[in-house]
């Protein structure tokens, strides 16, 4: 069966597509022989990965909980590289394939929620078990939404201020400045309510966006 062709349509904007690195790991990727539906689930895995290293780190002596929290953030970025080279190997080098739409998103939320809900957990103080469970319930929501006005004929709004991008660029500093700092728990607890506040405003202007381009289209 021929591979079905890519909805360009409903692709997030990323500048770091264009780069030469990217364009060279993909190449690497499709020269393998990887077809991007068995790239797409690695961001669960380094989004398992990076949710028990956060999960676990307030267990941790200073030394290892340091180390445990540089490695969640580097999760995190390599869950970022697997959605980016997911796409390029589809579109790019044509190997997409009709399940395509379904290994783009459904991992993503996965991850999602797994580096939310660690952090949460990782914090260590009151309240963080609950921001964590929050934030990651507001951003699966903002892809719903995201996902809502699509299916109604709309353009895709993959508009902030905390889009994934940005919530996973908030955690990984937050990961990272917590390995560095005395009061880890705090910082984790800080970013959580961060995205989470992010996340909610998120959905609310991508929801009034969607209303006016309805009424627009009445």
């Amino acid at each position: 069966m021929a591979p079905s062709e890519p909805d360009l349509a409903s692709r997030r904007p990323l500048k770091s597509r264009g780069t030469a690195w990217a364009q060279a790991l993909a190449r690497g990727v499709a020269r393998l022989g990887m077809a991007p539906d068995v790239v797409s689930p690695g961001s669960v895995v380094f989004g398992v990965a990076g949710g028990l290293l956060l999960a676990l780190a307030p267990g941790w002596d200073v030394g290892p909980r340091a180390a445990g929290l540089v490695a969640a953030a580097l999760c995190i970025q390599l869950r970022l590289l697997c959605n980016l080279l997911d796409g390029l190997v589809a579109v790019e080098h044509g190997k997409g394939g009709p399940l395509g739409p379904l290994w783009n998103e459904a991992p993503d939320r996965v991850a999602d929620a797994c580096f939310l809900v660690g952090a949460g957990y990782g914090c260590g103080l009151p309240g963080g078990v609950e921001l964590g469970w929050l934030a990651a319930l507001l951003a699966v929501f903002t892809a719903y939404v995201r996902e809502l006005g699509h299916g109604l004929g709309l353009a895709p709004d993959f508009g902030g201020p905390m889009a994934k991008p940005q919530r996973m660029a908030a955690l990984t500093l937050a990961a990272l400045l917590a390995a560095a700092l005395p009061w880890p728990g705090e910082v984790l607890r800080g970013a959580l309510a961060l995205i989470a506040a992010g996340a909610a405003l998120t959905a609310v202007l991508r929801l009034r966006r969607q209303a006016a381009a309805l009424r627009a289209r009445a």
